[in-house]
């Protein structure tokens, strides 16, 4: 992609603050506004090459990386459209494999203003309108679509025939929006559902999973399980996946971390149960896939600030799920001392993120960017950690502490927004 244009971001960014006037609630979930306005574009999200829809609380993402990394191996034209991004609004469209460029992307922002009207309309939801106007308009084979927040009223939610629908791990998040309990949760990222749509899920917890079937019943789908109707273990030369068509031998995912097995199963679940015509050469996009933030090793200007022998990496994660899943990584990395560096979003469990990984980081400090979007107040951090951090109090303090002790991995989370202001720093433009 070519490098970021100050005055395409700033004229895109113009756009959006005026459409955000008329309607300035950030997140709203219900679909009215949006149907709405699709409907005055002529209804593109009803011209999209079959569609798989990405629900969950962590791990969505990197299933749709996987997705994506499989369709461009079997040869074909892929759309996605993911969120948040991290460094340019173009990350959040992918037209037939390239990132949106500038002058479309503005094109197609102007044209929603002008057809919206002046209408009330969030933010988001003009993104997915305008995911609907650039993927209806690009042949391609395939769509991934990743929710935003929930499901059943998330904008995303407006495709009536995915050709599947997958919904990776549970957990609590965004409690304000989805409600407290785990059954709450499953119960609003289980309106992505369709009738006889298949659906397909990796393991849950008890109290979710029982929503997710009852409502597969309800609507007339079947709800495709793992450890019941699919399959994925490691073996010494990759993965061993199987489900009611067979079994494969794949290659080991491109992305670290435990819990990608878990991700690259479920992304495989959901194209083979789609139906559509997978050659087998599509498997090895396994080992190509890459998802900026998440256990992303740095090689830029930060990394480049540390002493040799040093190791930088960094991962967007930011709630207890994810927590857990980077503390089961952190045990793989005993080999060398791992010092945490964390930044929080407001509003976030700061606690239930650290307490996983406290004991397993030599040190930890707490920062916050300037330019870090609603990051949380660094003492607010430590508190959080139970007064086990230290300040950093910005990712570069805190790399120079780091920089006196023994060489070892230096881990930086909390946050998908301070992730992008890392990734700024480093020079490291998703691509």
């Amino acid at each position: 992609m070519n490098p970021p244009s100050v005055e395409a971001e700033g004229e895109a960014a113009a756009i959006l603050a005026r459409l955000q006037s008329l309607y300035p609630t950030l997140i709203d979930l219900s679909l009215g506004r949006v149907e709405r306005l699709l409907g005055a574009l002529g209804h593109p999200e009803q011209r999209l090459p079959p569609v798989i829809h990405v629900a969950g609380t962590n791990g969505k993402g990197s299933t749709c990386a996987f997705l994506r990394a499989m369709g461009e191996a079997a040869g074909w034209r892929v759309h996605v459209t993911t969120s948040p991004h991290l460094v340019r609004l173009n990350e959040r469209f992918r037209v037939a494999g390239k990132l949106v460029d500038d002058p479309t992307l503005i094109a197609t922002l102007a044209e929603i203003e002008r057809v919206n009207a002046g209408a009330a309309i969030t933010v988001f939801e003009v993104l997915v309108a305008a995911a609907c106007v650039l993927f209806s308009r690009a042949p391609a084979d395939l769509a991934i679509i990743e929710v935003g927040l929930g499901g059943r009223f998330d904008a995303t939610n407006v495709i009536a025939a995915p050709a599947a629908c997958a919904i990776a791990s549970l957990s609590m998040d965004h409690r304000e929006f989805l409600g407290d309990t785990l059954a709450q949760i499953a119960a609003e990222k289980a309106g992505i559902m369709k009738p006889g749509r298949p659906v397909v899920t990796g393991f849950q917890p008890p109290e979710a999973l029982r929503v997710l079937q009852d409502q597969a019943v309800s609507i007339g789908t079947r709800l495709l399980v793992r450890g019941r109707d699919w399959d994925v273990a490691v073996h010494p030369r990759g993965l061993a996946y199987r489900d009611a068509d067979g079994a494969l031998d794949l290659p080991p995912p491109s992305l670290p971390g435990p819990h990608q097995t878990e991700n690259a199963g479920l992304a495989v679940a959901a194209l083979r149960a789609s139906g559509l015509p997978l050659p087998p050469p599509a498997y090895s996009g396994l080992a190509a896939a890459t998802w900026p933030a998440r256990l992303q090793r740095l090689h830029g200007h930060l990394a480049s600030s540390l002493p040799p022998g040093f190791e930088l990496w960094l991962d967007g994660g930011h709630n207890e799920g994810a927590g857990q899943a980077l503390a089961r990584q952190a045990v793989r990395w005993s080999d060398r001392p791992l010092y945490l560096v964390a930044g929080m979003k407001q509003g976030k469990d700061a606690a239930g993120f650290l307490a996983p990984l406290l004991t397993l980081s030599a040190e930890v400090w707490a920062v916050r960017e300037p330019d870090q979007h609603l990051g949380l107040d660094v003492p607010a951090v430590i508190a959080a950690s139970g007064g086990v951090a230290r300040p950093g109090p910005t990712v570069a303090g805190a790399l120079r502490q780091v920089s006196q002790f023994a060489a070892g991995r230096v881990l930086i989370c909390g946050s998908l927004y301070l992730a992008g202001s890392v990734l700024r720093a480093d020079g490291s433009v998703p691509d």
